[in-house]
């Protein structure tokens, strides 16, 4: 019996279990995939957006603005990469002109501070490398850039610290209330006093079990373009393109780790965890950046992926009390973008409307969070000695185009809520992510994750589920071999 479940360990339950854990009861976190950060917390552009494109008196505006100004503090505590870039609205017609002075207007009546409308020559003074086609464009000083699954992943350590368990591999199939609330999934059913839905694309589905108040969220899928690192960004804010009716529309941004994305398209599908890349998509892409930088060059790229969002059809968040529901219902829904930069400011909120409804008693004592691992690439010489003396696994690279260690890999399988697979490494630590994409570094890693874990190569995955990286031994093959001879 747990006093609270939340379902969906994404940016947005992971900061609502974080919240929770300021207060004496037990919580866990329920998630259908095998990690955390596994849905649109990995799959989305990284932006901290400053909050002049949500409609005023939404509560994607109040929540944007609101989770936007608790950015700087929240990734110096954990360590997360975080990056205040700024970024550039740009237009290059009169129409669009009154389009980037309406977001100018929302923006001062949303709160956004430091806005101003550029013209072309201060435009290329910031940005060489935009389109001299350029006419105008709107600066967001305030606008950031940060590492979303870090940030998820960091919210989550936090919690666990505290308390708050995770179950993995627990799709839901059932939600139900008599005198408490019951949830079924694939790992058994469990019982609370309270629920939060923070399920993703799959909301939508578990709030229409329970309430009788239906709502739709529509799968948007985005694809995107990355860049090996090694090649500069050609730019050094986030630029975007002037919204329509289907987003923010195509951007070109530095990532937190210094690569150059580009993306996203914009696709209503219907199976909301259908996460391939298209031919159509990607060249929709290509052909949208070459508006805002005509010589792009797509030869550096080192992957493409796409990402879900959860498009409600009310265009807007749906957060608090689930409507037509029982009593002791909560939810995060329809947390498409800025979801991601509102996250903190709905994991507080939201964690405590839920915590004064169950009359929680505060915890005597809180941990700190630890913060992530300063990257062994990002040290100095004098720190990487001093790290290689007091861990010699420090001293063994393992990935070679990101230069990760042994000590990264071996901390992210150790820590709270730890990575058991190729992909989970990859978040925590980067390995993989480089120009060959673990190419070099998966072999190792496997090995290390069978050490960490006590299991054979055999179990290890890619990613959950059926994603085996491996189908037998030489020995089995052998041996088949041999029966059939």
């Amino acid at each position: 019996m747990y006093d609270i479940l939340i379902i969906g360990a994404g940016v947005t339950g992971c900061a609502v279990a974080r919240q929770l854990c300021h207060y004496k009861a037990k919580v866990a976190v329920i998630e259908r995939a095998e990690d955390v950060a596994d849905g649109a917390s990995k799959a989305n552009s990284g932006i901290v957006h400053a909050g002049f494109d949500a409609k005023p008196g939404t509560k994607k505006a109040y929540y944007n603005v609101k989770g936007a100004k608790m950015y700087a503090k929240l990734a110096r505590e954990m360590n997360v990469p975080y990056d205040p870039v700024g970024a550039l609205v740009i237009g290059f017609s009169d129409e669009d002109r009154q389009t980037l002075e309406k977001l100018y207007d929302q923006g001062v009546k949303n709160g956004v501070e430091q806005l101003e409308i550029l013209e072309r020559d201060q435009i290329l003074s910031l940005e060489p490398n935009t389109n001299p086609a350029v006419t105008c464009a709107l600066h967001a000083r305030t606008s950031a850039v940060v590492s979303p699954y870090e940030m998820t992943l960091a919210l989550a350590y936090h919690a666990a610290l505290n308390g708050v368990e995770f179950i993995f591999d627990a799709p839901v199939s059932r939600i139900w209330k008599d005198e408490t609330w019951h949830v079924a999934t694939a790992k058994g059913e469990l019982t609370a006093r309270a629920v939060i839905n923070c399920a993703g694309v799959g909301a939508a589905e578990l709030h229409n079990m329970i309430s009788d108040e239906p709502v739709r969220i529509i799968p948007r899928r985005g694809e995107y373009y990355l860049l090996d690192h090694t090649v500069k960004c050609p730019f050094r804010r986030t630029m975007f393109q002037v919204p329509g009716k289907m987003g923010k529309g195509v951007l070109i941004s530095p990532t937190a780790h210094g690569n150059a994305l580009l993306g996203p398209s914009a696709e209503d599908i219907e199976d909301g965890f259908d996460t391939a890349t298209t031919r159509q998509g990607l060249d929709f892409v290509l052909d949208k950046c070459r508006l805002t930088w005509p010589q792009v060059n797509i030869r550096p790229v080192i992957t493409t992926f796409s990402g879900v969002r959860a498009h409600p059809e009310t265009d807007d968040f749906i957060i608090g009390p689930v409507h037509g529901a029982p009593e002791g219902a909560f939810e995060a829904i329809g947390i498409e973008s800025p979801g991601l930069s509102a996250a903190p400011a709905v994991g507080e909120e939201l964690g405590e409307m839920v915590a004064l409804s169950l009359k929680l008693p505060e915890a005597r004592l809180v941990k700190p969070p630890v913060p992530l691992l300063k990257p062994f690439a990002a040290m100095t010489e004098e720190e990487r000695a001093e790290a290689c003396r007091q861990n010699p696994d420090y001293g063994r690279i393992v990935c070679r185009c990101e230069v990760i260690t042994e000590a990264e890999i071996r901390d992210a399988i150790r820590r709270p809520v730890g990575a058991r697979s190729i992909d989970g490494v990859k978040r925590r630590t980067r390995a993989g992510m480089g120009r060959c994409q673990g190419g070099f570094c998966s072999p190792r890693v496997t090995e290390i994750l069978c050490e960490e874990l006590g299991v054979s190569p055999l179990e290890i995955t890619k990613c959950g589920g059926e994603s085996k990286l491996l189908a037998g031994t030489i020995q089995d093959i052998a041996k088949e071999a041999q029966h059939h001879a």
